[in-house]
């Protein structure tokens, strides 16, 4: 009997036949990153992961990243070497946000090798995870927010719900030990007097005013920062109150929602079982 004689062999099937020819090809990568200036120009590019693909994060909005999403920033400089000529390096960070979901943490990591296979193997990589922020990275932006929040995972569905109205937000401007010596960030944190502290300074906008409290025992470079942030909100009326001053003003939030905008990945609500008052 013939080897082959009584076996059934499977249809064979061209793979240019189907639509996943062209994954991982050179095209593909063009098509996820050539905008015509990646790779050629100098500059600082960011994307956001949101459903498993690169979405480029809008340049207003740079500086200002999400605890519950991963981001790819590019950032490419032109370098002169010894024979007069100029250079273009590449450094690709893969930021990952304390409550980022595993898929969007992984899709980050193989897109930041996808990006470095398009410069040619040309850049270098780095990790960086929120609480532990690079001196290379911060050196990339005059200031960083980082805010509660992200995008719905690739994984899961959320039912669509409308979206609370949110009345209060508390920023925390603070030296991040990990972040060297200028290392000054900006986290979004609870809005109760709980979240206080005498070395911080914070940012509490309650809508139609934005008012900064200064820890006695703040830095002024965290109030140049405060500074900084409020000049960004554009927001008419500010009044600064230093923890130190002998006046005292209660500022009253009547009628506080019940719970703050979901973040996709962690679910947690902001309770208020009672009216916020400040005593400043």
């Amino acid at each position: 009997m013939a080897p082959n004689q009584g076996l059934v062999h499977p249809k064979e099937y061209d793979i240019k036949d189907s639509n996943v020819e062209l994954i991982g090809s050179d095209i593909d990568h063009q098509v996820n990153w050539n905008d015509g200036r990646v790779g050629v120009e100098p500059g600082l590019f960011i994307w956001r992961i949101e459903q498993f693909e690169v979405i480029p994060w809008p340049k207003e909005k740079y500086g200002q990243f999400y605890d519950g999403d991963s981001f790819i920033v590019l950032f490419s400089e032109l370098i002169g070497s010894n024979d007069g000529t100029e250079k273009l390096v590449h450094d690709i960070f893969f930021w990952l946000g304390k409550h980022t979901s595993q898929d969007e943490a992984g899709t980050a990591a193989y897109k930041t090798v996808e990006l470095d296979e398009f410069l040619k193997g040309s850049a270098t990589q780095h990790r960086e995870i929120q609480e532990a922020p690079s001196d290379d990275f911060l050196a990339l932006f005059p200031r960083i927010s980082i805010r509660s929040g992200g995008v719905e995972s690739g994984f899961r569905h959320v039912e669509e719900e409308e979206e609370p109205k949110q009345t209060l937000t508390l920023l925390r401007v603070f030296k991040n030990p990990a972040a060297g010596a200028n290392g000054v960030v900006v986290h979004e944190v609870e809005p109760t007097w709980t979240s206080l502290d005498d070395t911080d300074v914070f940012v509490l906008d309650v809508g139609d005013k934005i008012w900064v409290w200064q820890g006695k025992d703040c830095s002024p470079m965290e109030k140049a920062k405060a500074a900084q942030i409020v000049h960004d909100m554009t927001v008419a009326k500010h009044e600064v109150i230093a923890q130190t001053e002998s006046r005292s003003r209660r500022i009253n939030v009547s009628d506080p929602p019940t719970t703050r905008p979901q973040s996709p990945r962690t679910k947690r609500d902001c309770n208020f079982p009672t009216p916020i008052s400040f005593l400043l």
